[in-house]
């Protein structure tokens, strides 16, 4: 719903609040929804106007809460306007930045929720209505030190998101290259004339030991305030608001250094007896190592989004269509619903759209998965993006733009790779206190060195304080869930997987029952007439012809089936009248004046028919997997009617793949017991649910979750989508109805049940990958934090020089990276089920 919600300070502290509200038809809708807001703690006044349909809400404090007026005006039986805004954001390097921003994101009156990615730099933010209100989120995040601004429709942010990090990227490589230059020779300075007499006597004496410590001093100056200068500009603005984070970190520890050195440069007698030591060279190649680190995570970071890029590159830069009697060629963004567009031997589908005239086969693999290239003809559906083969063919456009299945592809699985699963809950709570939690300790450990340790007390003191402030790594626990996320759900879409919601990515490795629709999943859900055997006194080429006639007014697969053979025979169908479906049972007509009713077997009993005289034949026919019906003319059984709906080839292949993967399997159909049970013994599936009305199976997918048991649910019918959405997964076919796609947690772009097997068998190497990630990340800075404060010297004798520590934190965040772009190689179900565990390694690549 569109939205347009505008936020007004007023006199004093009050806010006002333009809410456009849904539903509302009369003059006393208007009174409900009044009273309504009224009664809401901290609302002042409350105004509804019926012709704008919005509400203006004056309220007493910033603080009232919006989901609370929201809930009031549901409550009332109407609709309140809610939208996502999306803000780029800049300047976040840890956990603890995406905390203080989602913080300040939700003090903005008339927001519900904030959600913000360090690994996209982008925030989702739920508001109730929302004209201007992007403009003050952007300002919001801005004040709390992240420069934020709104990522508009029909801007290529993608485009604009990547420059930025080119240009990221080229700065952080100046500014390692600036650093090292200078830092080689202070380290020769510094270090080598500590590691080698020769050197010491021969600089010593030719440049002297003070003139030494000055060119030290301006070396490491060089590099602490030009290439280090970042640290020190956004790090000291966050301690000031007392929201520190990792720069503020860095700043401390290298400022520390580096004040500490220069006093023991000049002015040495401010210092205790026998602690004038410099430590330039710990400060300069900490800020180097970190800057490396920060380098080497920028390229990583945007090699876990190459999967959305590579599927923007898929949409091409222009379209041939006809226009006035003349092809021309036309940037991709003029186009229209209705055009003629013309595609050539090899080249890419522009939009979406369906063929008029012309063959051709094309490349679908980027949308379903499916390697073989797919026949297309006139009423052929194309989708933008795809490829086409050796033939030409004409096609309308019927999707353009934002509307195309490409874009919304690239919106679903950016909306996933935003999301934040439940697994992320602890480290939110851990990371908001962290780096205060670093600065205490290195506190803490300044003041035990000080007082109880060795002499000289005070260097060992800095030194080891330095230590704690630069081993802490907020940045690898920040970006542990959400850069795996992204790696795992672009690779979905590379396969034809699509989450919807970024949960369903953890819930689904939980899953130990996969519920199966029959028709359309299991089988091609194209059925085929098989048999057909009348009753004494009825000629079968009557019989079928009348059946037909009442069919034709049918969608069902089956009816569609038994039309086709009629067809096939020639025969002429007739106008039903007074036609009626009951779903579940059959459908009923009159047909030239006669009654026909065909259907199930209970349909025929609630006629009071007896079935005796068929009840062999449709035992073999169940048998044989084939689903019987009956057809009663004029209230007298006239004959038994077998369909068989052809499994699909790849259906034994996944059932297979779904048991491999330690997963029951249970076959949910409205068909017979028989029929279901022959299919289910042909495919080894463990359990099957028959004879269920379109309205049991949610029902059914109920029964299975008894006891708390995780259910997937797989289906492509309308009937499908209660079912979907009972289960704790939903996977919808994507060549099914667009109401069961969007009743779905995951869509199976391609009709290959094997998709199920490879989303679930991705979904356990995503989480495995998440928790690898979160065990180096917290495992990391639970072990070397304490051995840098000095936990070893006691026992050991062992101290962490400040400058490991530097080169440990520019390791650890690049690490996690590193092993989330592992999920790229997944391997499919194979490399999952050879290890049964969501610890399963990651196969390389197929």
């Amino acid at each position: 719903m569109s939205t347009d919600t505008v936020l007004k300070t007023t006199a004093g502290r009050s806010m006002q609040l333009d809410i456009p509200v849904g539903g509302m038809s009369c003059a006393s809708c208007v009174g409900r929804v009044e009273r309504a807001v009224a009664a809401v703690e901290g609302v002042e006044s409350v105004a509804v106007n019926l012709a704008t349909e919005r509400a203006h809400v004056v309220l007493s404090s910033v603080k009232v809460d919006p989901a609370a007026i929201g809930a009031a005006i549901r409550k009332a039986g109407y609709e309140p306007s809610e939208s996502t805004v999306e803000l780029s954001v800049a300047g976040m390097s840890c956990a603890s930045c995406v905390g203080r921003v989602e913080k300040a994101l939700k003090a903005v009156p008339g927001v519900l929720d904030a959600n913000v990615n360090l690994a996209t730099e982008r925030a989702s933010v739920r508001v109730l209505g929302g004209a201007d209100i992007a403009s003050r989120l952007a300002a919001a995040a801005t004040a709390a030190g992240y420069a934020a601004e709104p990522i508009q429709a029909g801007i290529d942010m993608a485009d604009r998101e990547r420059q930025a990090r080119e240009v990221e990227q080229t700065s952080l490589r100046r500014a390692v290259i600036a650093a090292a230059i200078a830092t080689v020779p202070l380290l020769v300075f510094e270090m080598g004339m500590h590691l080698s007499e020769t050197l010491h006597h021969v600089l010593a004496g030719k440049v002297g030991e003070f003139n030494i410590k000055v060119i030290s001093f301006l070396l490491a100056s060089f590099v602490q305030f030009g290439p280090g200068l970042r640290f020190l500009r956004k790090g000291w603005p966050a301690l000031l608001r007392g929201a520190p984070d990792m720069n503020s970190l860095v700043m401390l520890g290298t400022s520390a250094a580096y004040l500490y050195s220069t006093v023991a440069t000049f002015a040495p007698d401010w210092l205790p007896d026998g602690t004038d030591y410099t430590y330039f060279e710990a400060g300069a190649v900490i800020v180097t190592l970190i800057l490396t680190g920060r380098w080497f995570e920028a390229r990583a970071k945007g090699q876990t989004s190459e999967a959305i890029r590579r599927l923007m590159s898929l949409q091409a830069k222009s379209a041939r269509v006809l226009r006035d009697g003349a092809e021309i060629d036309v940037a991709i963004e003029t186009v229209v619903p209705g055009d003629i567009v013309i595609v050539r031997p090899g080249e890419r589908i522009p939009v979406d759209g369906e063929v008029l005239e012309g063959l051709s086969y094309v490349d679908e693999a980027m949308i379903t998965g499916e390697p073989i290239p797919a026949r297309k003809e006139p009423g052929a559906t194309v989708t933008g993006g795809t490829v086409n083969g050796t033939g030409a063919f004409r096609f309308a456009a019927r999707k353009v733009g934002a509307d195309t299945l490409l874009a919304q592809i690239v919106r679903t699985v950016e909306a996933a790779q935003g999301s934040k699963l439940p697994i992320q809950a602890l480290v939110d709570k851990v990371t908001m206190w962290f780096v205060p939690a670093v600065i205490a300790l290195a506190l803490l450990t300044f003041a035990a060195w000080l007082v109880f340790g060795p002499s000289p007390a005070f260097a060992f003191a800095l030194v080891n304080a330095v230590a704690v402030l630069i081993i802490a790594c907020p940045c690898a626990m920040g970006l542990a869930t959400p850069t795996s996320i992204m790696v795992g759900t672009g690779k979905g879409a590379e396969l034809g997987i699509l989450f919807r919601q970024g949960e369903a990515l953890q819930s689904l490795k939980d899953a130990r029952i996969v519920a199966l629709d029959k028709t359309g999943t299991l089988t091609k859900g194209r059925p085929e007439l098989t048999d057909i055997s009348v009753a004494p006194g009825f000629a079968e080429d009557e019989v079928l012809r009348l059946v037909a006639s009442v069919e034709a007014r049918s969608e069902h697969p089956v009816a569609e089936a038994i039309v086709a053979a009629a067809r096939l025979r020639g025969f002429e169908l007739a106008e039903p009248a007074e036609f009626a479906a009951e779903p579940g049972f059959g459908v009923k007509a009159k047909v030239e004046g006669r009654a026909i009713e065909v259907g199930a077997d209970r349909l025929m009993r609630r006629l009071g028919l007896d079935l005796a005289a068929f009840a062999d034949q449709a035992g073999r026919l169940a048998a044989a997997g084939k689903t019987p019906l009956y057809a009663a003319i004029d209230g007298k059984l006239a004959a038994i009617i077998a369909v068989a709906d052809p499994i699909k080839e790849t259906t034994p292949a996944a059932i297979a793949a779904l048991h491999a993967l330690g997963l029951r399997v249970v076959m949910i159909t409205g068909d017979n017991k028989g029929t279901a049970n022959a299919i289910a013994a042909r495919l080894g599936i463990d359990e099957v649910v028959a004879e269920v009305l379109p309205t049991g199976k949610s029902e059914v997918v109920k029964t299975l979750q008894a006891g708390g048991v995780k259910v997937a649910f797989v289906g492509d019918g309308i009937n499908d989508a209660p079912a979907l959405a009972q289960a704790d997964v939903g996977l919808a076919i994507g060549t099914g109805t667009d109401i069961a796609i969007e009743s779905a947690d995951v869509v199976l772009m391609s009709g290959d049940l094997n998709g199920v097997a490879k989303a679930i068998a991705l979904s356990q190497a995503t989480i495995a990958n998440i928790r690898q990630n979160l065990a180096w990340a917290f495992g990391y800075n639970i072990v070397l934090i304490p051995v840098a404060a000095g936990a070893l010297y006691p026992a050991f004798g062992i101290l962490m020089s400040p400058m490991f520590a530097g080169l440990a934190m520019a390791l650890s965040s690049v690490s996690v990276l590193t092993n989330a772009l592992r999920l790229r190689r997944f391997g499919g179900v194979a490399a999952t089920a050879s290890a049964r565990s969501p610890a399963a390694k990651l196969a390389p690549a197929e």
